[in-house]
């Protein structure tokens, strides 16, 4: 959506690819009734010009699917991201093998030349995986307001998922929908994605999760656009977008000790396929499923300690754990510079800066806070 001519960088991206892909399966879209909205109309001209120039562009085999021309954009029901990359995944399905790959990609993101011969190098050493949530990056714009909304919501993702890995929590991985991949196979396995009008990767991942591994390592990565955007409705853009007023409070840097919390109710759960034990987070999900006890009705299913673990685990799935990291993992005794510094402190102490500021650093300082937290995730992902 509105990336002309963005797209012809991504193109080139692709044709550049050292791998020889079969196909490209592009979702061009936005809601029908922007013809006749005065505010809108330009991104659904912006849509037309991306059409033209897919069907017209020989550098790459191209399958456009037509979500925008007048007559043919999402009606007030079916929109958003989620329903386009359901539809070209699901053409993707259906003109594909079973061992095929599908690489989830969004038009404003870079790859690498060897971006796809990394993941085809990366299937071939776990054959068996259920989906691929691949590294990624943003890189720096060189304007200060759009660079400091992206090192802000980039160090909050980092952060969160440093603590998923130190914790060695069950789903510790970060959807990002411009870098995940998985075989035709699993697609099939899990009917699909999802069609969320956004978060549809988290969902998506989530279910692939539930049936296998999810690898987080990869030779190659993502580099996604910084930039402001409401075009979903959660995500970096929208993030990017209220930050910039100031307005954080939906991505907040969670205690590390409410983590630790529920890395130990993951533990306990071999002792309560015996009896029950007390614990927050069971409380909480029993409240979120309107549940006496979830556990009885699984002690019932499952007449084995370790089918009952993982059915378990997978009512305590990573949308319980953010669920519940909101409800309780807000130290409001720290800032969000506060809770960083002294993550590091406890857990990486050669790492540690002394102080920062979000709003005021420079942001060669926010970059190397940034960094630290990506080669933190990266060392959990290799020692995996």
């Amino acid at each position: 959506m509105d990336e002309w001519p963005q797209i012809v960088d991504l193109i080139d991206c692709l044709a550049c690819q050292s791998h020889p892909f079969r196909k490209a399966v592009f979702c061009v879209n936005q809601p029908d009734h922007w013809w006749n909205d005065e505010a809108k109309k330009s991104i659904c001209e912006n849509n037309l010009q991306t059409i033209n120039y897919l069907r017209n562009q020989n550098l790459i085999d191209a399958t456009v699917i037509d979500r925008s021309s007048s007559g043919k954009g999402w009606d007030n029901r079916h929109y958003g991201v989620g329903w386009a990359r359901k539809l070209a995944m699901d053409a993707i399905n259906n003109m594909a093998l079973p061992s095929d790959l599908i690489v989830s990609m969004d038009a404003d993101t870079f790859y690498p030349p060897d971006y796809l011969s990394s993941l085809v190098a990366n299937l071939s050493k776990n054959p068996d995986s259920a989906g691929f949530a691949l590294p990624y990056y943003h890189r720096l714009t060189g304007d200060e307001q759009t660079d400091r909304a992206m090192l802000r919501y980039e160090i909050y993702m980092r952060y969160y998922a440093c603590n998923l890995w130190r914790c060695r929590l069950p789903y510790r991985f970060t959807a990002i929908g411009s870098a995940l991949a998985t075989t035709v196979r699993a697609y099939r396995h899990v009917n699909g994605i999802t069609p969320h009008k956004s978060g549809e990767d988290f969902y998506f991942l989530l279910k692939l999760a539930k049936t296998g591994k999810i690898v987080t390592r990869n030779e190659e990565m993502a580099y996604p656009a910084a930039r402001f955007s409401d075009r979903v409705f959660f995500g970096t853009g929208p993030a990017m977008i209220k930050g910039r007023s100031g307005d954080w409070t939906s991505y907040p840097f969670y205690s590390p000790l409410v983590f630790d919390q529920v890395a130990h109710a993951y533990q306990l759960l071999p002792s309560c396929y015996n009896s029950d034990i007390e614990n927050p987070f069971y409380e909480f999900v029993n409240q979120q499923l309107n549940a006496v006890n979830l556990f009885a009705p699984l002690r019932k299913n499952h007449k084995d300690t370790n089918r009952f673990v993982k059915a378990a685990t997978e009512r305590l799935d990573a949308l319980r754990v953010l669920q519940y990291l909101r409800q309780s993992g807000v130290d409001e005794r720290f800032s969000d510079e506060e809770m960083v510094c002294n993550y590091l402190r406890s857990f990486h102490v050669t790492l540690s800066p002394d102080s920062f500021s979000f709003d005021h650093s420079p942001i060669e300082e926010l970059d190397r806070v940034r960094d630290i937290f990506y080669f933190l995730e990266t060392e959990y992902q290799n020692h995996e």
